[in-house]
């Protein structure tokens, strides 16, 4: 800075001394400030040249302010370079990382545009790098419930699945997920779940096959011990009751095949059966005469209340089985004079079913738990009143059919709440008519 506060001094000075001396101060003044601009021009142009070009042969040497920008300027510029060697090394190493995962990796823009994917996208779902970058992801992989499933995507939100077979290869099953970050980027995960899918249906095969071949024995050795409990004169008196205990051990089994080949149906039956249009009312009120037939002599109080004028569209026997499973349930536990209300009913644009006892209730830990296989909150208890630890396993996946949810809420020594809620797409609307009974 001081340099050039003594170089336009000197300018000045000596331009006005050489106007003086030729009778013009002004204009040897002008010509001296006009030199000065000037050779600063000069040197501002060579500092654009090296800031646009950056060679070291055209770096300008100039005493003053300028040459002290120039070097700030070239300082700066090797440390930005240096970072983005760095940064260039950090993508290359992520790149490498992300190309030697077992998944499909697709990165896009807001508008949907691809930015990046790896190998195994080339692989799982048909998208080659670089050769389609910037193009729509939906305009590479053609498929309805993909296009339906990324609109739903929100940031944050890593939990939602779609399974679909790979468009390169229909025998592989693919499960994705999707990824909302910075400004609309998103980041597609494509798994291969191939063998955990033929896994499953190993499982579900030999469930069905097993359940099948046992249930012709079981149904031999159960008519057997129905007719030595008729004939029970000709048999000791010491056997009657481990007769009466097998029987009941045969009766249990089979009750459990049964709903081991109600589950398997439920996971292998194909789509065209959830056509059928259910009227509800009738469905629930046919329930209800089983349920006080089950109840025998347990007093319970039961209520039905339902909307004639809401039906389903589905499986008029997946339907059969969610209800009677939920409603059986809160007849099993819920103690002799005990009430039990039943409500079939509007909800927003959808429809609900309500099933409320005065049992028992369920501790907190167990609720999210209930609907495994298998799983009882006391298994002493549920065996000893024939249960088998499916009914509600089986309800999960005969409403994931009719795309509805259970909501399950209790309160111990209060009761239970069983909620089955249909969208809106699977309630029909026929009559005006409601209906209600009380038994």
């Amino acid at each position: 800075m001081q340099p050039d506060r003594w170089r336009l001094l000197l300018c000045i000075a000596i331009s006005l001394l050489a106007g003086l001396i030729v009778g013009a101060p002004f204009l040897g003044l002008s010509i001296g400030l006009l030199v000065f601009i000037l050779w600063h021009y000069r040197a501002l142009a060579g500092f654009l040249n090296y800031a646009r070009h950056g060679a070291e042969d055209n770096l300008p040497d100039v005493p003053g302010i300028i040459n002290d920008l120039v070097r700030e300027f070239h300082e700066l510029q090797s440390v930005n370079r240096q970072r983005d060697e760095m940064m260039t090394g950090v993508l290359e190493r992520f790149q490498e990382a992300a190309a030697a995962l077992p998944d499909a990796i697709v990165v896009t823009s807001g508008d949907g545009g691809i930015e990046w994917a790896n190998s195994r996208a080339g692989q799982y779902l048909g998208i080659r790098w670089p050769e389609d970058s910037g193009r729509r992801l939906s305009n590479l992989i053609r498929h309805p419930d993909l296009a339906d499933f990324l609109k739903r995507s929100q940031p944050g939100n890593t939990t939602d699945v779609l399974e679909l077979p790979s468009p390169e290869d229909e025998n592989r099953q693919l499960e994705l997920r999707v990824s909302i970050y910075g400004h609309a980027y998103m980041l597609l995960v494509a798994r291969d779940i191939t063998e955990l899918h033929r896994l499953a249906r190993m499982r579900r095969d030999f469930i069905a096959n097993a359940s099948h071949e046992l249930r012709t024995p079981l149904t031999v050795i159960a008519g057997y011990l129905e007719s030595f409990n008729e004939d029970h004169e000709h048999c000791p008196p010491e056997w009657m009751g481990k007769i009466a205990q097998m029987r009941m051990q045969a009766t249990r089994m089979q009750r459990l095949i049964e709903d081991l080949l109600r589950l398997s149906s439920l996971e292998t039956a194909p789509e065209q059966d959830l056509k059928e249009e259910v009227p509800v009312r009738d469905l629930l009120s046919s329930i209800h005469r089983e349920a006080v037939t089950l109840d025998g002599d347990g007093g319970h109080e039961f209520e039905l209340e339902a909307d004639e004028s809401l039906w389903l569209k589905g499986s008029q026997r997946d339907l059969y089985s969610a209800f009677s499973n939920v409603i059986f349930n809160a007849v099993q536990h819920t103690p002799g004079g005990g009430r039990i209300r039943i409500s079939w009913r509007r909800d927003g644009d959808g429809a609900v079913l309500d099933v409320r006892d005065t049992g028992e209730g369920i501790a907190a830990e167990h609720i999210p738990r209930l609907t495994e296989r298998f799983y009882r909150v006391d298994k002493s208890r549920s065996r000893s009143k024939g249960g088998t630890g499916l009914g509600l396993a089986i309800v999960k996946h005969a409403l994931a059919r009719h795309d509805a949810e259970l909501d399950i809420s209790s309160e111990l020594g209060v009761g239970s709440t069983f909620k089955c809620r249909f969208p809106a797409e699977r309630v029909l609307t026929r009559g005006r008519l409601r209906a209600s009974v009380f038994a």
